[in-house]
Parts: structure tokens; C-alpha cells; sequence
């Protein structure tokens, strides 16, 4: 009589019928061949083929095999029930740690005892790597020796030669090599399980195709073109620039460009281009807000078609896209990716299977961080790392993409910065000061830090402009100064939820566009590819960057006939909120005195980063590198812990609620009469609310709960409970009541 299977997984169809099983071998050996596939991008094939072979090892004990038969009634009636949370991934660590020298061994386990929980912590909790092989330490005799042969029929290599025990090398290597298990065990699992999902892994254009589809819509576009002629002729230069950087080796690139200066598009010129000439598989454009990265994922589906961009981020409703879509988001299995800050620099810490699943693909890929002046300083030296190693040891291109180009190269100013040796970072622009003067679309007016202007005073100078737009550096001014303003005014700030955000602007760009009045007072938030263009902005003393920034907004076109926009500086008589935003204020001041005037000088940008990384209090506030430098002995790396401090947003000190804004309302009533077990649909409302939620500190949160404001509509989730507390012209209204009481009534 056969032997039965032994078996990996079982699945069950709609009928309740059970599919013949998937034999562990057969799942070890693809798993192994997807996994080293995956690997061969970074020189790792053997590591990620043995991480495949062993991941599942524990699986082959009678225990385990016992255990899974009773799902499907393979047993006898009467044998005792198993444990369903029954651990075989702890065993599959215990073996590679018994088979293989210290070190590598210990490398193997941490990938396999996380391939379902994440990877763990060496030490500090009973989730620990430590603890677990202690617990299954006396069951590794219990494996099949037809299991073991297949791990130690090769010769070990040499382990990879960017190995450096000093340095993030192995942390991030291991979770590497942990991300092609992963996907590998994903996707063999999913063929099995749902062969009709896995086969819509597919359809996606290739590099050279995509590029000839850039060709033909930049041609279209500048037949179409309604800028100013000189503007036309930069653009072109741009895009004219890095298309011949494209062809320089991989590596670190920066692409200095005045904002108006076309250099969403060039950069993806720049990376077609080089991913064609050196065969990278894909192009990874990282943002730093939600707010605006729909309206770069609009303008490349404008490009290459609606199914051919993969967006990913927070509040993207990946479950109601296309499936191709969806199935894509989850490994980032596609040529064109847009993403997040967060999403993307978390995920290169992180250590949970689903998050860390997509990181082996940014291997031999060209990443463009927008905006890369607003990397958080206070990860800067952990993000600055990772981005090294993507760079040295694992084939990607990275590009610096903004006006504001920060100083990421060491220097002798500042000997203890975390940058890249002088060089290794190349301009893409050719000439970087002649395409500054040449696009030159404002004048600055400089004022006195030392003589603050009153919120009346301000308001008295904004009104005798028809358009104009005023910023700010915080919500309660913001809140103040429109407060003084004249009816028709419109305000824009983070407590209008971002479906109310987002009408606004549409608002203001069709105003604009048909030059009707409009006035605008706005924090920082339209300063990061919000694209509009005002003849005047006025803008809060604050870091150069963000000066810069503000001044994009004006004159953005180059429209105006025969003139400059004007920007004009102000001292508020608030200062800027304590922390990074103020000591960039305190900076500007201090060079405003050694300045000419000239705010469009790179070199005055690199003056000034280097004076903010200085200032701050640490370019590596939560220690991140510490916890993941391995102890020489054990080879111990708190993963678990690395990726719980590495969170870019903290909101330890805010809450978020839900606003009954336009759609929102119904979104939130479907909410309160979801069962908390469905959690599919939960998870597809809370996308959907994301639209329509505005985060507050914690005690604006409780005066709102006291005063009986929320409503919990799901646990621990609350939402604004009655309309007249949520203003369509100023959002939330945290700070005050209504000011007539009867708006209670009724």
C-alpha cells in the first residue's frame, strides 16, 4: 500500500468539496525555485532557494501531519483533538539551527520561524527567536530524514560579500532573502489554493513598450503646450537632460528642478530611459503625502493607461480595483509603482510577511523619491542607510527628485553626518544655476525677523489683491487670520477632511483658471505638488525649503506678460510650532542676514540642510541601527522592535476621527451596522473613510468626547456625532461652538 501524502496544504471549494492536497515536497521544492529565483536579483540564489527548501519543515512531524489530516476527516474517529494553533515554523528554525554553522543557521532561523508571524526579535518576549528554540529544541528528531538530505546535499558557499557584521548589512540582507520566501510561499500557496486569482499575475507592459508610450504622449503634450515659451524651452531642456543621465551607470542621482519645471515627467523619462538601457524591471515613484499623490498616478495613467500604474498607499481601495490591480499592490509585481514615504521607507524596516513581501522587487529597480527634501529628519540616518544599500549592493538606482535639493554628502562642517562620500551622488541637470536664472518666475520680498506683523495688519494687505494666497505654518493661525478676512475668502487646512480638501482646490484651480477673484489662506499643506498659480503669494517666515516651495505656487506657468509673481515674507507674531519646523524657521533667519536675496541658489540649500541635520536633536531618534546591528556572539537583531520604533507618523499624542462630510455620512452609517467579524467589508469602509477623516491632538479628542460630540460607530472608532460642528468653509470645529446655539435645534 502507498504511503500517504504528506501533506502542505488543503483547500475546500464553494460546494465544501476538498481539492486533492498539495504534497509538502512539492510545495518545498517550488517554493525553493521561486524564493532563489527572487534572490538571483542580489547575487543570493542559493539562500533563498535553501530558505525555501527548509521554511516548512516543520510540517513534515507526525504531529503536525495528524493535525491537518483532522481537518479534512482523514482520521479515525476518537483520536485526540490537536492543538489549531499547532506551531511548525518554530521547528523548521530549530533544524537549520542544528544542520548549519552558527551564524548562518541563525540567519536561516530568523527567516523561518518568521515566515507567518514576522520576523522576531532575538531576545525580550516569549515571541522571541531565543525562546522559541528553546521550546522546540527536543522535537527536531521528529523530522523525516528525506527532509534534511535536500538542505545538505550542496556545499554551503561563502556568504555574500556585503556581509559586514558593523554595519545594517545583515539586518537588511536577511529581511531581503525573508522577502523572496515570503512571495514565494505566497504565490505557490495562492496557485494551489486559487490557481484562477494566480493566473491574473499577468498583463502588464514592459519597460521598452511603456517607454515608447512616454514617447508618443510627450510629443502630444507639447504640440498641445499653452505655458510660456521660455518655460516650454526648460521643460524641454529637462527632460532633454535626463534622458542623456539616463545612460550614465546605476547609482545615486539627484535632479535639481525649479518647481514648474516639469520634472514630474522628466524623472519618469529619466527612469524609462535608464531601466531600458540597463534592464531594471520596474520604476518605484515615492511621494511624501497622500494629499497629492492622486494627482501623479493621474498624470502616468494619462501616459500608459488606467490597469498599468499601481498605486499604493493608506487610502488606496485596493480590494474594489481591478484584480490585476490588487494581486500587483501586494508584491509590487509591476513596471510603474507609486507609492508613499511611508509605505516604502517603512517597509524596508519592517517585519511582518505582508508588508516586507514586496521588497526583494525593488531590487534592480529605478526609485524616485519626489519631493526627497521632506525625508524625516529624525529617521534620516536609518533612510540614508537603507537607501546605500539598495544602491551598493542590490542593483536599484535612487533619485533625489525637488527644487530644494537637501545635502545628503558628507562634509567636512559636519564630520558626524550619515551621508554618501562626496560624488557618489550625481546632478542629472546639466546646469543647474542657468536653469534656475532662466526660470526665474518671482521676486522674494525679504522682511524683518525681528518685526512681526499683527493678524490685522496681514489681512489689510491681503484684501487690496484679488488673487491672492497667503500660508502659514499652523491650523490655529490659519483659523485666526481667515477669521479677519472678507466673505469669498477660502481656507484650506488639515481639519477639512481630504474629500473637502480636495473639492476646495478644484475650487481655487477653476477660479484661477477663469481669473476670477480668489483669496486664499492655507497652511503648508498646498506646498507639495498642490499645482496651482498665483500671481501673489504671501508666506509665514519658515525654513528655506518651504519658502521655495510657496513660491512654486506662484507665477508657476510664467503667464504673467512682461512681470515677475511676487512672494512676499512675513514674521507672524505666532512663531512656528516647537520642534523641526521651528529651528528650520531659526535658520532662515540666521542666512537671511548672509543671503543677496537670491532664494533660487542650490548652494544656499546645501548651507541650509547641513545647518538642519546639524541642529537636530538626532538624525536617529528611536535607535533603529542599534537594534538591528547583530550581537557578534549570538548573532541577536530585535527586528520586531526595529520595525515597531521605525513608524514615520507618530500619533502617539492624536486621535482620528470620522466626519459626516458629503459621502462620508453614509459611509459611516454602513459602518455602525457591520459586524465586527466581517472583516473584508470593514476593511473596505475604512479605506473609503480615509476621505473622510481628520486627525486632532488628544485633548481636542476628549473636550469632543465630554461635550458628547463622537459617537463610537465601531470599536475604539469614532466619529463627529452632529453636522454643525464640522464647518464647510473651515472644517472641523475643534476649538470652538457654533456661534449661534440654535444651530443645535432640530
Amino acid at each position: 500500500m502507498l504511503a500517504p501524502t504528506v501533506i502542505a496544504h488543503i483547500a475546500q471549494d464553494e460546494q465544501g468539496i476538498w481539492a486533492p492536497p498539495q504534497s509538502l515536497k512539492g510545495h518545498l521544492e517550488m517554493v525553493a525555485s521561486l524564493s532563489g529565483s527572487f534572490a538571483g536579483s542580489f547575487s543570493s540564489s542559493f539562500w533563498g532557494k535553501l530558505a525555501g527548501l527548509a521554511h516548512d519543515l516543520g510540517k513534515s512531524t507526525p504531529e503536525w501531519q495528524i493535525y491537518i489530516r483532522e481537518k479534512i476527516g482523514f482520521e479515525k474517529e476518537g483520536e485526540p483533538e490537536r492543538d489549531k494553533t499547532l506551531d511548525h515554523s518554530s521547528l523548521g528554525a530549530v533544524a537549520v539551527e542544528q544542520l548549519f554553522p552558527i551564524h548562518i543557521g541563525r540567519i536561516l532561523s530568523y527567516i523561518i520561524a518568521g515566515h507567518h508571524a514576522g520576523l522576531p526579535d532575538w531576545e525580550g518576549s516569549t515571541a522571541s527567536l531565543k525562546y522559541r528554540l528553546q521550546q522546540g529544541d527536543s522535537k527536531y528528531s521528529s523530522i523525516p530524514s528525506e527532509y534534511i538530505e535536500p538542505l545538505i546535499k550542496d556545499p554551503l558557499p561563502k556568504l555574500p560579500r556585503l556581509f559586514n557584521p558593523n554595519t545594517l548589512d545583515v539586518s537588511f540582507w536577511i529581511r531581503m532573502v525573508f522577502s523572496c520566501l515570503v512571495d514565494g510561499d505566497f504565490l505557490d500557496t495562492e496557485q494551489y489554493m486559487q490557481k484562477e486569482v494566480s493566473n491574473l499575475r499577468t498583463g502588464f507592459y514592459n519597460i521598452e513598450q511603456l517607454l515608447k508610450l512616454f514617447d508618443s504622449h510627450m510629443i502630444s503634450l507639447a504640440a498641445q503646450a499653452t505655458a510660456a515659451l521660455s518655460v516650454n524651452q526648460m521643460r524641454n531642456q529637462v527632460l532633454a537632460d535626463c534622458r542623456t543621465a539616463a545612460q550614465l551607470s546605476p547609482g545615486l542621482f539627484s535632479l535639481t528642478v525649479p518647481t514648474g519645471g516639469g520634472k514630474t515627467l522628466a524623472s519618469l523619462g529619466f527612469a524609462l530611459e535608464h531601466a531600458k538601457r540597463f534592464n531594471k524591471k520596474r520604476i518605484i515613484y515615492v511621494i511624501p503625502y497622500t494629499s497629492i499623490i492622486e494627482q501623479t498616478v493621474d498624470v502616468f495613467r494619462n501616459v500608459f493607461g488606467d490597469d498599468q500604474v499601481i498605486e499604493h498607499h493608506s487610502n488606496f481601495d485596493s480590494d474594489y480595483q481591478s484584480q490585476k490591480i490588487r494581486l500587483a499592490s501586494e508584491n509590487w509585481d509591476a513596471p510603474i509603482i507609486v507609492t508613499t514615504n511611508v509605505q516604502f521607507l517603512e517597509s524596508l524596516y519592517a517585519s511582518r510577511p505582508g508588508r516586507c513581501r514586496k521588497l526583494h522587487n525593488i531590487a534592480e529597480s529605478v526609485v524616485i523619491f519626489d519631493e526627497a527634501q521632506l525625508l524625516p529628519v529624525e529617521f534620516l540616518h536609518p533612510i540614508l542607510e537603507s537607501i546605500e544599500q539598495l544602491a551598493t549592493h542590490y542593483r536599484t538606482s535612487l533619485v533625489f527628485c525637488t527644487a530644494t535639493q537637501p545635502s545628503f554628502e558628507k562634509s567636512s562642517q559636519f564630520p558626524s553626518f550619515p551621508g554618501f562620500e562626496k560624488g557618489l551622488i550625481r546632478e542629472i541637470i546639466k546646469d543647474v544655476p542657468s536653469l534656475f536664472r532662466i526660470l526665474k518666475r518671482v521676486n522674494i520680498e525679504l522682511c524683518d525677523p525681528n518685526t512681526p506683523i499683527s493678524w490685522e495688519e496681514l489681512a489689510a494687505r491681503l484684501v487690496t489683491y484679488d488673487k491672492v494666497l497667503c500660508i502659514v505654518s499652523d491650523r490655529k493661525s490659519c483659523r485666526e487670520l481667515y477669521a479677519l478676512m472678507p466673505p469669498g475668502t477660502i481656507h484650506l487646512s488639515a481639519l477639512m477632511c481630504p474629500q473637502h480638501r480636495t473639492e476646495i482646490i478644484k475650487q481655487i484651480k477653476e477660479s484661477l483658471k477663469t481669473n476670477q477673484p480668489v483669496r486664499v489662506i492655507s497652511t503648508q499643506l498646498v506646498e507639495a505638488g498642490v499645482d496651482i498659480d498665483f500671481p501673489v503669494v504671501f508666506r509665514a517666515l519658515a525654513g528655506i525649503d518651504s519658502i521655495v516651495q510657496a513660491a512654486g505656487r506662484c507665477n508657476r506657468e510664467g503667464k504673467l506678460v512682461g512681470q515677475l509673481g511676487q512672494v512676499i515674507l512675513f514674521t507672524p507674531a505666532r512663531k512656528a510650532p516647537p520642534g523641526i519646523l521651528r529651528k528650520a524657521s531659526e535658520i532662515t533667519e540666521i542666512l537671511l542676514h548672509e543671503a543677496t536675496g537670491n532664494f533660487f541658489d542650490a548652494d544656499l540649500y546645501k548651507k541650509y540642510f547641513t545647518v538642519l541635520y546639524w541642529k537636530a536633536d538626532s538624525l536617529d531618534s528611536h535607535h533603529i541601527l542599534n537594534l538591528l546591528k547583530p550581537d557578534s556572539k549570538t548573532m541577536g537583531i530585535q527586528f520586531r522592535s526595529a520595525a515597531k520604533a521605525f513608524t514615520l507618523i507618530d500619533d502617539s499624542n492624536s486621535e482620528t476621527i470620522l466626519i459626516p462630510y458629503g459621502a462620508g455620512k453614509s459611509l459611516i452609517e454602513r459602518l455602525q451596522f457591520i459586524d465586527t467579524q466581517m472583516e473584508p467589508s470593514a476593511r473596505y469602509l475604512f479605506r473609503k473613510l480615509q476621505r473622510y477623516a481628520v486627525s486632532i491632538y488628544k485633548n481636542q479628542f476628549q473636550a469632543l468626547l465630554q461635550r458628547g460630540s463622537l459617537k463610537e460607530v465601531y470599536p475604539k472608532v469614532f466619529a463627529l456625532q452632529c453636522d454643525v460642528e464640522y464647518s464647510e468653509s473651515v472644517g472641523l470645529l475643534v476649538d470652538e461652538l457654533p456661534s449661534d446655539p440654535t444651530a443645535y435645534i432640530g
